[in-house]
């Protein structure tokens, strides 16, 4: 799954979500996403190479937490 933001590292997600920023997540092509519990996040987006992952924590369909 991606952000619907391009972060570049984890690092500009975890300052996004301690600055209150809404982020939510997408995975192209496979349907809905859960509103709720953990997924896995991946960026920076393709077509370029993943540089980073991360287990996220979803409440009401947003990012609450980088675990």
């Amino acid at each position: 799954m991606y952000t619907d933001f391009n972060f570049k590292t984890k690092k500009e997600l975890k300052e996004a979500i301690k600055n209150g920023m809404l982020i939510q997540v997408y995975q192209p092509g496979l349907g809905s996403v859960p509103t709720d519990g953990e997924v896995s996040v991946e960026g920076p987006h393709y077509p370029k190479a993943h540089t980073w992952y991360a287990r996220v924590l979803l409440q009401h369909g947003a990012v609450v937490k980088v675990m």
